[in-house]
């Protein structure tokens, strides 16, 4: 995985999006800024309106020359996007799928740990219990939308939606995987192993894809010996998640899967207000985008009641992504401190602070 070349100013372009979109994005945005210059560099950014009020207005969730807007920027921030009031879910999702697979956002890098502070639903389990990542195929799998429907809107209608697992597309992901065990260091030398990839899979029951998935993770395996291998059926991953979180190290899954698992992970970490991602280009080909995973919650819109904390986590994601380490490590531990003392909450965390109120709290922590 490459760093970012070494520069002083950067400039990331926002797509804010639907519903509490603009509030989390503003806070994010605030807090990335503010660390940045504490280290003598900066960070520009432009916003755009593109979502469901765009498409709206043009029949279009962005501009059709959006892609080539968004390549000269050094990283996009994402807040959240769709309203089904508005517009139907198939149509707005179209604008985070257009910006993965356009920039070829291979890799969905999901965090999962709990912070001191933070309620967990799990019984007895520590901050310390829970610390593990989710890799998730991001381009195709799945989602590759490939498919139709003959006889529509009859009684003989039918639809079929096809997946596609490709060789160069399941190594990528898993070289990932493995090198970020392998430098994550997780298992510390136990056992001669440094790290563990649990591969999720579901090959008992779809004989194709995930047999020809579960053969290219034992072929990308074998180029790193120091990682421990391991395996579990997605159904029984999500038992263990709940059972024995405190286990995993890196999971590698496909499109579909990785989606699912990752809003369990979300949940044990104490609820979706806490988990940020990053689509990513690891060969920095194109530019790559960060976002929390939470949705965009319209009804909530406006009321400042959202949880800004994995907005302000993917804005930190972020930062090292670009090569930031410091101002990144700042955010984290001005997050981690507000937490902790556990004074300014908001709803979903039990206590009574705005949005906005939170956002200020992590921004007051860098000063």
């Amino acid at each position: 995985m490459k760093k970012a070349e070494s520069k002083t100013e950067f400039k990331v372009a926002v797509i804010p999006g639907d519903g509490v979109g603009a509030e989390i994005s503003k806070e994010a945005m605030k807090i990335a800024r503010r660390s940045v210059e504490k280290t003598g560099k900066r960070i520009s950014a432009d916003w755009f309106d593109w979502g469901c009020d765009y498409y709206l207005k043009h029949s279009a969730m962005m501009p059709g020359d959006a892609l080539s807007m968004l390549s000269t920027y050094d990283a996009i921030y994402l807040g959240c996007v769709g309203d089904a009031a508005k517009v139907p879910d198939y149509i707005s999702l179209s604008l985070l799928l257009s910006i993965r697979k356009g920039f070829d956002q291979y890799v969905n890098l999901r965090p999962v740990c709990l912070y001191e502070g933070v309620r967990c639903p799990l019984r007895d389990i520590p901050p310390e219990g829970i610390d593990f990542v989710v890799i998730r195929e991001n381009v195709e799998g799945e989602y590759a939308q490939i498919g139709g429907r003959f006889k529509p809107h009859t009684t003989d209608e039918i639809a079929i939606q096809t997946s596609v697992f490709t060789r160069k597309g399941t190594e990528r992901v898993m070289r990932y995987a493995f090198q970020l065990a392998q430098d994550r260091r997780k298992l510390k030398g136990a056992d001669g192993f440094v790290g563990m990839v649990t591969n999720c899979s579901k090959s008992n029951a779809l004989n194709y894809s995930m047999v020809f998935w579960d053969e290219v993770y034992k072929l990308v395996a074998a180029e790193y010996p120091q990682v421990k291998q391991d395996f579990a059926l997605v159904d029984a991953l999500s038992m263990w998640f709940i059972k024995n979180p405190g286990y995993f190290d890196v999971v590698v899954a496909s499109n579909l899967f990785g989606d699912i698992i990752t809003d369990l992970g979300a949940m044990i970490q104490g609820g979706m207000g806490f988990a940020a991602g990053a689509n990513v280009n690891p060969e920095r080909t194109f530019p790559s985008m960060f976002e929390p995973i939470h949705g965009s919650a319209p009804k909530y819109a406006g009321k400042a009641i959202v949880n800004p904390i994995a907005a302000i986590e993917a804005g930190r994601m972020m930062l090292d992504h670009l090569g930031l380490a410091q101002a990144a490590t700042m955010v984290g531990r001005a997050v981690r401190s507000v937490l902790a003392e556990g004074k300014v909450l908001t709803k979903d965390m039990g206590g009574t602070a705005r949005t906005d109120q939170v956002g200020q709290a992590v921004f007051d922590r860098l000063e």
